[in-house]
């Protein structure tokens, strides 16, 4: 999944945070109804103009970030 495609930052759109598609949902709204025990069917229902690539990569994105800090932390 190469979530480069679908995750973008635009300084002037929700304060620079990472977005979906250049929409104006987060990477963190997305894992925060993950986190609370949303499905991504529940999702999707919610948020129509998301896909279900959307919500993977979302996860790839923050497992990405996730081993850049296990890495830079070892170093």
């Amino acid at each position: 999944m190469n979530y480069r495609d679908i995750i973008t930052i635009e300084p002037d759109k929700r304060g620079g945070k990472p977005c979906i598609r250049g929409l104006r949902i987060t990477v963190y709204d997305i894992l925060e109804y993950l986190a609370s025990g949303m499905s991504e069917d529940e999702i999707l229902r919610d948020l129509p103009d998301l896909k279900r690539e959307d919500i993977r990569a979302c996860l790839a994105f923050a497992a990405d970030r996730e081993r850049k800090l296990v890495s830079i932390s070892t170093k």
